[in-house]
């Protein structure tokens, strides 16, 4: 089932356009790879298909069966998480907490489904034993991971992440990678991950996308479907 489809999409900023022409479908549970060099709109393209940005022309659809409440709901994980340093006085288990608030709404009480919701989250990151540490005496890669759960927290239909795997050694980011396979194939979760690492994640990626600077300047993306076979101009 396909989650957005963007056909033919032009967008750029003031009057230059960035990307131009691209069209591109994410569905429904597949772990997303998207990559390019710096300044490669990768951001832009996100935006895009989340419906956050309208494009000049072109268009970028959001299926309703994914909805809720009329909107998609997304996680976000940025990749500067080194934000939170060693004075910042928030635990880990109250940062963690703090991602089931926008599902509760206004007049819901944090109750025994939420706290389950908490500890799972935590140990799918590994950090549970964390849990009552301070944040900012955590190292880099343990931040990142605490925001992950946070994310995890909410409940996101699609998980978007910026470099998750920042500060984290080989063996944590592989993990991470797995996580994120087990997340999609088991549970759904549509997983969208930046990343200048590509062929450290092929073998957990559905699919790359790769944008490439062309001769006029503008950013086009080819796609590479289960890290093996590359086809067509655009995505």
């Amino acid at each position: 089932m396909i989650l957005s489809r963007m056909e033919n999409v032009v967008f750029g900023y003031e009057d230059k356009p960035v990307i131009d022409g691209v069209s591109l479908d994410i569905d429904v549970g597949e772990f997303v790879g998207i990559t390019g060099p710096n300044g490669a709109a990768k951001t832009t393209l996100l935006k895009l298909l989340l419906g956050l940005l309208k494009p000049w022309s072109g268009s970028v659809s959001i299926n309703e069966e994914v909805l809720v409440e009329g909107r998609l709901n997304v996680g976000y994980v940025p990749q500067q998480v080194a934000a939170f340093n060693s004075g910042f006085p928030s635990r880990v288990l109250e940062l963690v907490k703090s991602g089931c608030y926008p599902r509760l709404g206004l007049f819901r009480r944090f109750g025994p489904e939420e706290k389950q919701l908490v500890e799972r989250s935590l140990k799918q990151v590994g950090m549970w034993e964390h849990r009552h540490r301070k944040i900012g005496e955590l190292s880099g890669g343990q931040k990142q991971r605490i925001c992950i759960a946070r994310a995890l927290a909410g409940q996101p239909g699609v998980l978007v992440l910026d470099e998750p795997t920042t500060g984290m050694d080989r063996q944590s980011r592989q993990g991470f990678y797995q996580l994120m396979r087990h997340m999609a194939d088991q549970h759904g979760l549509t997983v969208i991950m930046v990343t200048h690492g590509p062929e450290e994640t092929e073998t957990y990626l559905d699919r790359l996308v790769s944008l490439e600077q062309q001769e006029s300047e503008e950013w086009q993306c080819l796609t590479t479907r289960s890290c093996s076979v590359r086809y067509g101009p655009v995505c």
